[in-house]
C-alpha cells in the first residue's frame, strides 16, 4: 500500500494535488477522504487516527447550516479540534448560504482545501477568489441536478470539482447512477481543455459502487458510512482503496 492511500497509476508514488488522467495515465492519483461526519463523535479523534492507518489521505468535513441544506452540523471550533489530532489536509465542503462570509474562519480553523456550491454562489468567480486568497485549495460541487457544464467559464481557476452522487444534507443516502456519466463529461472536460483540477465524489461511495466512480473518473473518494459505520475504520478504508486499485486494471 502506498502511503496515506495514495494510489498512483503507472507504478509511481505520488503526493502532490494534482491530476492529468488521460484515462489513467501515469500522473492519475487516486485518494480516499473520509467524511467525519459518520464518525462516532464521542470518540473522534481514535476514529480519525484508525482511518489514517488504514490509509485515508484526506479528512473530508460536511458544513451544514440548516438553510442550504436540511441539516446544521459542524463549525470552525471543531475544524480547529480535529486540527489538532492529525496532519492530514483538512477538507471543508460548505453547504452553506453566503459562503463568502465563511471562508476566513475555516482557514484560521485549519482548513487546506475549502470548497463552495455553484448552487449558493451569486459570483462564483469571486468566491473561489477568496478561497485563494486565504491560500486554501479552491474546490466547486455540484449538485445532482446541476449540469456540469455550468462550470465551463471557470474550469481554469479550480483545483477540484465535487460531484455530489447523492443530494447533499444527510449520510447514508443511496448512489444515484446519472452522476457516473456526469463524473465522465467533466473529465472529458478536462481532457479536451489540457487542464489539472481533479475531480472529486461524495455520496454513496462504497464497496458496491467504487469500482464505478473510479472507472467513471473521480480520484478523491469520499466516503462516510463506509469507512465509519460498524465494525473497524481502519479495515474499511483499506477494503474501500483495495477495491479502487482494482478498479484500474479493469478492461473497459
Amino acid at each position: 500500500m502506498h502511503p496515506r492511500g495514495t494510489l498512483c497509476f503507472g507504478g509511481r508514488i505520488s503526493t502532490g494535488f494534482h491530476s492529468r488522467d488521460s484515462r489513467f495515465g501515469e500522473y492519475s492519483l487516486i485518494e480516499l477522504a473520509p467524511s467525519i461526519l459518520a464518525a462516532d463523535f464521542a470518540h473522534l479523534a481514535d476514529q480519525i487516527h484508525a482511518a489514517e492507518l488504514g490509509g485515508a489521505a484526506v479528512l473530508h468535513m460536511d458544513v451544514m447550516d440548516g438553510h442550504f441544506v436540511p441539516n446544521l452540523t459542524i463549525g470552525p471550533p471543531l475544524v480547529a479540534s480535529v486540527r489538532k489530532v492529525t496532519k492530514l489536509p483538512l477538507d471543508c465542503h460548505l453547504m452553506v448560504e453566503n459562503p463568502d462570509d465563511f471562508i476566513p474562519a475555516f482557514k484560521d480553523a485549519g482548513a487546506d482545501w475549502i470548497s463552495v456550491h455553484q448552487e449558493a454562489c451569486v459570483h462564483l468567480h469571486r468566491s473561489i477568489e477568496l478561497v485563494k486568497h486565504h491560500g486554501c485549495r479552491a474546490g466547486v460541487v455540484l449538485n445532482p441536478a446541476t449540469p456540469v457544464e455550468t462550470l465551463t467559464e471557470i474550469l481554469d481557476m479550480v483545483d477540484f470539482v465535487l460531484i455530489m452522487s447523492v443530494n447533499p444534507g444527510f449520510g447514508g443516502q443511496k448512489f444515484i447512477r446519472h452522476s457516473l456519466d456526469k463524473i465522465r463529461r467533466l473529465a472529458t472536460m478536462r481532457e479536451a481543455r489540457g487542464l489539472n483540477f481533479r475531480i472529486e465524489v461524495d455520496g454513496g461511495v462504497a464497496l458496491d459502487t467504487v469500482t464505478d466512480v473510479v472507472r467513471a473518473g473521480a480520484e478523491i473518494l469520499v466516503a462516510g458510512s463506509a469507512v465509519f459505520g460498524s465494525g473497524d475504520p481502519k479495515e474499511h478504508a483499506q477494503k474501500l482503496i483495495k477495491a479502487a486499485h482494482d478498479a484500474t486494471s479493469i478492461k473497459v
